[in-house]
């Protein structure tokens, strides 16, 4: 099983011009090696592989002595990025669904981290962690490592904030493979409160944009108003991405305190499966489902599930709002009506509750059939 830990890193002002070097002279070889790609397949209708890439290594050092700068796997690592790209290009044609997306050469905006896949690093007391070529770095430990790990990313964000990611492998015989209790739930995801328990507890949906938003639209009225790539452009430029940033991490952080207390609790969770991709066509309601974060809220429980002794099952999300929890008869209602009223048994509930209950139920005949 794969895990992910991020830590905040703090790199002196000579250790971020550094980094900020290697950054760059990463993305001159992911543009050379994709160039490269390309002009080779228009030519001789090859792909080239991430090996042919890596024999040009030596001689791209020799013309450009940038390069030395960088650890050698670091640079491996790059060219592995372009491999990849390419193939999760074909693996898209092959599928056919939606944009294929052709790997894009990197601008400034677009490649701002850097990769030691084996070695070239070692952590110091918890506290520091001495990479190569960089030197040591001080970061903020603020929990365990466990597992073994593979991989290390420096990450550079917008507002030329550092952090370092660790990708860890643990042994799946160490993760707890049965449910910790036997409390079972279904969710219902929404956007008048982010999920209804079929218990009847709800978690309330924060609207983490819409709190800024006036300060947001504000900002960025202002930015228009000034000449592109002046100093004061960049300075006004840097307060929106600290808005954003600010939104974003309120709403991970939030997202991740609900996982956790749902795995806490519940030993089966029931989620549907939804497909937030179609959702996302309707104009009216695509700002508040991106707000409301959905798809990171079920995938963060998946992942969060393996580690906590969780299981998670995904329903058919058909007709779990239209049909009566309790008679099981369709009952027709528009996305304003937020009340179940059931004509046949005389059921009367919220509409989200009653989904939850139908998500629970499926959810269950789902685990019955499984064992």
């Amino acid at each position: 099983m794969q895990k992910t830990y991020r830590y905040r890193l703090y790199p002196t002002k000579k250790q971020q011009t550094i980094l900020k070097d290697q950054i760059e002279c990463c993305r001159w070889l992911y543009n050379y090696t994709l160039a490269n790609c390309n002009f080779n397949y228009k030519t001789n209708g090859v792909f080239t592989s991430y090996y042919d890439s890596v024999k040009l290594l030596p001689e791209l050092r020799i013309k450009k002595p940038e390069l030395e700068i960088v650890y050698a796997q670091v640079l491996y690592d790059v060219m592995r990025r372009v491999e990849c790209n390419f193939k999760r290009f074909f693996k898209r044609c092959k599928q056919r669904t939606g944009k294929v997306g052709y790997p894009r050469f990197k601008n400034e905006n677009r490649y701002k981290s850097i990769t030691y896949p084996q070695h070239g690093y070692h952590i110091n007391d918890n506290k520091t962690v001495r990479i190569s070529k960089i030197g040591e770095i001080p970061f903020i430990y603020h929990r365990p490592i466990k597992g073994k790990i593979k991989s290390l990313t420096i990450i550079r964000t917008t507002n030329d904030k550092w952090y370092i990611s660790f990708k860890v492998y643990i042994d799946e015989n160490k993760v707890k493979q049965k449910p910790h209790n036997n409390q079972i739930v279904g969710i219902d995801v929404g956007l008048k409160t982010l999920c209804t328990l079929s218990d009847g507890n709800i978690i309330e949906n924060q609207h983490w944009l819409q709190r800024k938003e006036k300060e947001l639209k504000k900002a960025k009225r202002k930015l228009k108003k000034i000449d592109k790539d002046t100093v004061k452009w960049k300075k006004q430029y840097k307060i929106i991405t600290t808005i954003l940033e600010k939104i974003t991490n309120r709403r991970k952080n939030y997202i991740l305190k609900t996982v956790n207390d749902l795995t806490q609790k519940y030993g089966t969770i029931i989620f549907e499966n939804l497909n937030i991709k179609k959702m996302l066509a309707n104009p009216y309601l695509k700002k508040h489902i991106r707000d409301a974060s959905w798809g990171f809220l079920i995938t963060s429980t998946i992942n969060k599930a393996e580690e906590a002794g969780c299981i998670v099952v995904l329903v058919d999300p058909r007709n779990t709002s239209q049909m009566c929890s309790q008679c099981g008869q369709l009952v027709k209602k528009e996305l304003s009506v937020r009340v179940h009223k059931c004509p046949h048994c005389g059921l009367v509930m919220d509409r989200d509750l009653n989904a939850a209950k139908n998500i629970l139920r499926l959810g269950l005949q789902s685990l019955e059939h499984r064992s």
